[in-house]
């Protein structure tokens, strides 16, 4: 039979267990938590090259007088004021 010795050796090699078990799925979960917040990044980083690229195609046919305006100046005498 067991005695009480023997209850805390298996209760101790218990808590070892799940504590080795529990390490290797920490380190998992927090590579896999930077690998979504790099993927985010990126995407946000696509985001903001799209909205780049459709103002430079925007601005590109722009003279002087309608850039001025858009950036919401008045031109007059060849400068924007």
């Amino acid at each position: 039979m067991f005695g009480l010795l023997d209850w805390i050796k298996l209760g101790a090699g218990a808590v070892a267990g799940a504590l080795l078990a529990a390490g290797p799925l920490y380190l998992i979960g927090k590579h896999d938590g930077r690998l979504a917040e790099r993927a985010e990044i990126l995407t946000r980083s696509v985001e903001i090259l799209r909205e780049r690229n459709a103002t430079d195609d925007e601005i590109k046919g722009m003279d002087d007088a309608a850039l001025c305006a858009a950036l919401g100046g008045v031109f007059a005498d060849g400068a924007c004021e």
